[in-house]
């Protein structure tokens, strides 16, 4: 757990399906809890949703304050670590963000800037390569929920996986979100509206 609470009860929806349903039980070590606070590492049962609803990776929050929603795009600021080559516009490799692994486009290199001071060196770069830093837009290549590394850490820093190892780690620093289109809501939740 995050930020804020989970608690029996509470209405929840998971990104970036929208799916939303209310907790039935949360637990802790095979214990009942009455509520999870951040830092805890629980697990919690769902009124009707199928197993094959839910992948690794979603993202379950309070539906009633600022659900996480799947990102369109994002950019982050990136450190090139390890890469043999250039990396330029279009290159599309697998990011590791929290528990999800998804493969990315950086859509476009926006700046390159000193590591050190941040301060921008070149705009729009044709390419970037090892102990090269800066800004990419970056365009999920399937559902992804990913948010700034300012409001919530653990979903807002990540590692580039290329090569079977990591070639570059970021940070996002601004998140362009879409709406769950017709999402399901279980009746459960439909209830406590």
């Amino acid at each position: 757990l995050r930020p804020g609470v989970l608690k029996p009860g509470m209405v929840v929806t998971f990104a970036p399906t929208g799916l939303t349903t209310e907790v039935k039980s949360v637990e802790m070590h095979h214990e009942a809890l009455t509520e999870a606070l951040p830092g805890d590492n629980v697990g919690f049962n769902v009124k009707n949703v199928a197993v094959k609803d839910l992948k690794r990776g979603y993202v379950a929050s309070n539906s009633k304050d600022d659900p996480a929603k799947e990102a369109a795009n994002f950019t982050a600021q990136v450190i090139i670590m390890n890469h043999p080559g250039q990396i330029g516009n279009g290159y599309a490799p697998v990011l590791d963000c929290h528990t999800s692994h998804i493969a990315v486009k950086f859509a476009e290199l926006m700046t390159k800037i000193d590591r050190r001071s941040g301060k921008e060196l070149e705009k729009e770069p044709k390419f970037l390569k090892n102990g090269d830093a800066g800004f990419v837009k970056m365009i999920p290549t399937k559902p992804m929920v990913v948010e700034t590394f300012s409001e919530y850490p653990p979903l807002g820093r990540f590692a580039v996986r290329d090569m079977r190892q990591t070639v570059a780690v970021g940070v996002i620093k601004n998140v362009e979100k879409k709406d769950p289109t017709g999402a399901k809501v279980t009746k459960a939740a439909q209830k406590k509206k």
